[in-house]
């Protein structure tokens, strides 16, 4: 049966134990963290010294902070946390967020230290995520929460990330904060000590706030839970996995730091693909897939359309499509036929599309919606690529792309090569008309091949699964 998460995503109160008014202290990041996501709820800061910290009073021990809080995080020293665990189990607390190490990760003290928190957990029949983790974000608008020591905070959004890493965390909030990308939730796993990844997707696949799941995997402890868990989540939304270890040197790294057995290249693949997974192979296609379906959650056709303004970059889009999947259909006859009769004789009226680089907004606009009349039920995506070169302005350019955004009925991207001196407003523009931007071709040739390999997936999802063993080794 599964376990209420809801405690860890979304507690209506707080407790921390190892509060401190030092912002450089684990338990004095937790708590500004804590307030940086303007968590709407009750906190309860424990320090034995009591005193307050950044506006909020802190309480000596839990008996003294009032009623058990919905969730226990804990920041001390790892010798002292099994003690503070029996306190506050006897003070009325059953979910803890333990975010130190020094358990199964650290020697033969910390595998007795381990021991002793599963007899806690099974006797008490607590809910216990890490330790040895960065903690939980999740910020929907109606009750954000941040138990962290992250460094900063996703923008928000429907996208989650569940990491076995906290480092791959951290630089998904940093990256999400740049590009920017709609995260909105991060798990960081840790020992998994009794939650696992697991655990968190199937929370986090029935959730309607939540549009699509990515994954930094090296080791699962079930593998058969798992495919199932991710075949359901993956009949609705995308679940999007890069798995660490896939080389031989990669596995005996991972081995060191998640304890992960061993897997070949070929059986992530495989299981990725019973598992209905879009897998991706590096930290910047993870990132991408985030970008992409934070635009268009349910992913995409094959057949697209490149409309560019430059000879090169088409070339090199054609290649980078037909690498990913994609498939770069002829134009509609009735298109073509408008097309040559408007455009330069100079210009390439096939796919892809070369409007010239002197092509200003009449030349872009008159193109894009002639794909919007006769490409509707022809195309299933709208690459466009922009070079800018010195003689033309490119803001009316952006301004009519995204005047025409609301009449384009299938997925459109945009990208701009070039020197770009207003690249932020231009690209803040159309994104905000809907349309992902990159800042090259390539990048939205992977993203669009992510994108069209989700409807396929969801299908194969809907299906009953295999009586096959699952193709990945897990530790059971």
């Amino acid at each position: 049966m599964a376990r209420d998460l809801k405690p860890f995503f979304a507690p209506d109160s707080v407790a921390i134990i190892g509060a401190s008014e030092r912002p450089t202290s684990s338990g004095g990041a937790v708590l500004q963290m804590l307030r940086k996501s303007l968590y709407p709820g009750r906190i309860a800061p424990i320090n034995p010294k009591g005193g307050s910290a950044f506006g909020v009073t802190m309480h000596p021990s839990l008996r003294e902070a009032g009623a058990a809080c919905d969730l226990c995080v804990v920041v001390i020293r790892p010798e002292q946390i099994l003690d503070a665990v029996r306190d506050a189990v006897a003070t009325g607390y059953r979910n803890f967020l333990i975010l130190p190490g020094g358990f199964a990760e650290a020697g033969e003290a910390g595998r007795a230290r381990d021991a002793e928190l599963r007899e806690l957990i099974a006797r008490h029949d607590l809910t216990v995520a890490g330790p040895n983790c960065a903690g939980i974000i999740h910020l929907p608008e109606e009750k954000r929460f941040g138990a962290t020591f992250l460094r900063d905070l996703p923008p928000g959004g429907g996208i989650a990330l569940i990491s076995q890493s906290g480092a791959i965390a951290e630089e998904a909030v940093a990256a999400a904060n740049r590009t920017p990308l709609t995260l909105g939730t991060i798990v960081s796993v840790g020992n998994a000590t009794q939650l696992g990844v697991e655990d968190y997707l199937e929370y986090l696949g029935s959730d309607p706030r939540c549009t699509a799941v990515l994954l930094y995997i090296e080791s699962l402890e079930d593998p058969d839970r798992f495919r199932r868990a991710a075949r359901k989540v993956a009949a609705e939304k995308p679940v999007v996995v890069l798995m660490g270890g896939a080389t031989k040197p990669g596995a005996r790294a991972a081995s060191a730091h998640t304890g992960a057995i061993a897997n070949t290249d070929d059986a992530i693949s495989a299981f990725a693909a019973e598992c209905c997974m879009i897998r991706v192979r590096s930290l910047r296609g993870l990132l991408l897939a985030a970008k992409g379906f934070g635009f268009y959650p349910q992913g995409m056709g094959k057949r697209v359309l490149i409309l560019s303004n430059s000879g090169g970059p088409g070339v090199i889009a054609s290649d980078c499509a037909d690498r990913a999947g994609l498939d770069l259909v002829d134009l509609p006859p009735a298109m073509a036929s408008e097309l040559r009769g408007k455009l330069p004789p100079e210009a390439s009226v096939a796919n892809p599309l070369d409007l010239l680089a002197d092509a200003r907004e009449d030349r872009f606009g008159f193109t894009l919606e002639s794909a919007i009349r006769h490409g509707k039920d022809h195309f299933d995506a709208i690459l466009g690529m922009h070079v800018v070169p010195f003689m033309v302005d490119p803001a009316p350019v952006i301004a009519r792309l995204a005047a025409l955004v609301p009449q384009v009925s299938v997925p459109f991207m945009h990208s701009m090569m070039g020197t770009l001196p207003g690249s932020a407003e231009w690209f803040a523009t159309m994104e905000k008309a809907g349309v992902p931007m990159f800042r090259d071709v390539e990048e939205m040739g992977e993203c669009a091949g992510l994108l069209a390999r989700y409807p396929a997936l969801k299908k194969a999802a809907a299906e009953p699964l295999p009586n096959t063993k699952p193709a990945l080794r897990g530790r059971r």
